[in-house]
């Protein structure tokens, strides 16, 4: 039975890059530790992860370098735009993922920032490690095929 695409997820940002940056092994949903004024923030969709990463410190994921920009009726309340962020996992989850970090020379690399069904905000991240140069030329041709295969095909038939 296909699956079907799930339509109630509002994404907020998406990091196009990550897949063409880092082979992706595994992925894992995590849910964030926000403020209310960055509630507020992300529900108008600003926000980039482009340049974020995922950390674990003290047995606790943390997403690292992401910019949430401030709400501006927040006044005095408002947050940090680019604050580190805790990331909710199980705990044998974040010990797995930062002992594959550490010896793997894997990274966690956020591919989307959405909201899910009950409206709370959540996290894609990748299990990944980082292409060489001739990889990503790899990647780029076979993309390139890909494509001009499907363009000989609908000019046949």
């Amino acid at each position: 039975m296909p699956k079907k695409k799930d339509d109630n997820n509002k994404l907020i940002a998406e990091n196009r890059k990550a897949r063409f940056s880092y082979a992706i092994s595994d992925t894992l949903e995590a849910g964030l530790v926000l403020t209310g004024s960055e509630v507020k923030s992300l529900r108008g969709g600003k926000s980039t992860i482009a340049e974020s990463y995922a950390n674990a410190k003290g047995g606790e994921l943390w997403l690292i370098n992401s910019y949430i920009p401030e709400y501006t009726e927040a006044s005095r309340f408002n947050h940090e735009p680019k604050r580190d962020r805790k990331l909710l996992v199980h705990k044998r989850e974040a010990g797995k993922l930062a002992a594959a970090i550490q010896r793997e020379g894997m990274t966690l690399v956020p591919l989307k920032l959405y909201f899910n069904q009950k409206g709370r905000a959540k996290l894609l991240l990748g299990v990944a490690k980082g292409k060489k140069v001739h990889d990503k030329r790899e990647t780029e041709k076979q993309r390139d095929w890909q494509r001009d295969k499907a363009r000989l095909m609908r000019n046949r038939g």
